[in-house]
């Protein structure tokens, strides 16, 4: 599945490693796809098309930032980060979060960004079990922000990552 020809563009780019981190994992890079300019430029456009009429959008750390970036200078919009815990100097909103072996933390400013009832749409490489999603659209919400929905550039479908975010809106570009 994909949206259209951007989603035949990620999948001619997308590299596959097998048995990485781990044995028997099929590892979905999209590196190159950042790396070529096309294929760059596409899915900036086409994120910047379902982004339309946000106020700011939201970076996930950690190629969140460079499509986030890209999306809004499209807009001509400003990208919020979403950083992993620690990375921020105080103070911060933050959400902890479970995964597999452990928990993460995700932060964004408490000072200097109101993010009170902007329209938000947040950015992130991949939704696998939808985890970060879940803790980044909980903590923009709790700093005030209003979530609109999320674009992710690939989808793991087998994953189930979108039924945890339901009924939170997630269009993705390219699904396997």
């Amino acid at each position: 599945m994909s949206t259209g020809g951007v989603g035949q563009i990620i999948a001619s780019l997308l590299r596959e490693v097998p048995d990485f981190p781990e044995p028997g994992i099929q590892f979905k890079d999209l590196t190159p796809v950042l790396a070529d300019a096309r294929g760059l430029a596409e899915v900036s456009e086409a994120i910047a098309e379902i982004a339309r009429g946000a106020d700011l959008v939201a970076g996930v750390d950690a190629r969140g930032f460079l499509l986030g970036g890209a999306v809004a200078m499209k807009l001509g919009i400003g990208v919020l980060a979403v950083r992993k815990g620690g990375k921020l100097p105080p103070p911060v909103h933050s959400e902890t979060y479970s995964l597999e072996y452990g928990t993460a933390t995700l932060e964004v400013p408490a000072d200097g960004i109101d993010l009170a009832g902007r329209s938000i749409v947040v950015i992130d490489d991949v939704l696998a079990t939808g985890g970060t999603l879940a803790a980044t659209n909980k903590l923009l919400i709790a700093a005030g922000a209003n979530v609109t929905g999320a674009v992710v550039m690939l989808e793991l479908a087998a994953l189930g990552g979108r039924a945890v975010l339901e009924p939170f809106p997630v269009t993705s570009l390219y699904t396997v």
